[in-house]
């Protein structure tokens, strides 16, 4: 499983470990992924996701996660967001 956030698309870094005699080692920074499970409002049901919490404050930001997934773009999120967007997209389009 990558370690990408599926709402953020924030994946690893890649830096330098600086020891005291200033030698450098590479190394890899990555992003503080949780599983958690996010609550859809218009579809009263929650779905499973792998989340930064950089980007889980995000979320809770905007609102919720359905607005964060209308206002986001569709080549930061994750197949399985993608498919939750779809199905925002629809239901508002039915209760329209």
């Amino acid at each position: 499983m990558s370690r990408i956030c599926e709402l953020t698309g924030k994946g690893r870094q890649v830096g330098n470990n600086v020891s005291h005699a200033n030698n450098k080692t590479k190394r890899v920074f990555l992003p503080n992924l949780q599983n958690v499970t996010l609550l859809s409002e218009k579809l009263e049901r929650g779905f499973k996701f792998r989340v930064s919490t950089h980007g889980l404050r995000s979320v809770e930001h905007n609102g919720g996660l359905d607005n964060w997934l209308l206002k986001t773009k569709d080549e930061k999120l994750s197949s399985r967001a993608l498919k939750v967007k779809r199905e925002l997209k629809k239901a508002a389009a039915d209760a329209a």
